[in-house]
């Protein structure tokens, strides 16, 4: 089984990588690397920020890897509040700040369609390659449901009556803008190796 260091310090996005991959791809985390530092993430895409993430790491630690970046992307937000998803509350904010932020920020508007968007960058024997996965679905008007993490418990994906937060992680890990872009990273990985 190929193994793969993913550049993450998010223990819930390893977790879920981790699952998704589970028997066709050994993840190692940057603790089983031995790094502990945090990758600043100073792109202004989310293209940039998944890069620099693996970059740095191969540069760093000498390891072939994968790295993500991932977004929340609202139409009446004009895309907001995308790359800068984790964060949209200020620095530190908790990831019930940032649902609270986008709730009040769409307060008496209609439209509610969003998308969540993932990019993987591999770095794989001195090459550099891009997945992405994208689901639509909408921002509902309070949270609902308890699984997941970020903005799971507000955000119902198109052809489903609940929030990722409802669903839970068996069925959101399979459908999911993470699933979708990791399935091309590994399919990509498979028929290279």
């Amino acid at each position: 089984m190929k193994e793969m260091v993913f550049a993450t310090n998010n223990p819930h996005k390893l977790d879920e990588i981790r699952k998704i991959g589970e028997g066709r791809l050994r993840i190692l985390s940057l603790a089983d690397i031995d790094c502990h530092e945090e990758i600043e993430e100073t792109g202004n895409t989310l293209e940039e920020n998944a890069l620099i993430k693996a970059r740095f790491i191969k540069e760093k630690y000498g390891y072939d890897c994968f790295a993500d970046d991932t977004g929340l992307e609202v139409d009446a937000l004009k895309g907001a509040p995308g790359v800068y998803s984790a964060r949209y509350a200020g620095e530190g904010c908790s990831f019930t700040d940032n649902m609270d932020k986008l709730l009040t920020a769409l307060q008496g508007i209609e439209n509610r369609t969003a998308q969540f968007r993932t990019v993987i960058a591999l770095v794989l024997n001195g090459k550099e390659y891009l997945f992405d996965g994208v689901i639509k679905g909408k921002i509902i008007e309070e949270k609902r449901g308890s699984t997941g993490f970020g903005y799971d418990p507000i955000f119902m994906p198109d052809g489903y009556d609940k929030t990722f937060a409802e669903l839970g992680n068996e069925v959101k890990n399979t459908i999911s803008h993470r699933a979708l872009a990791m399935e091309k990273l590994v399919d990509f990985l498979i028929f290279h190796s």
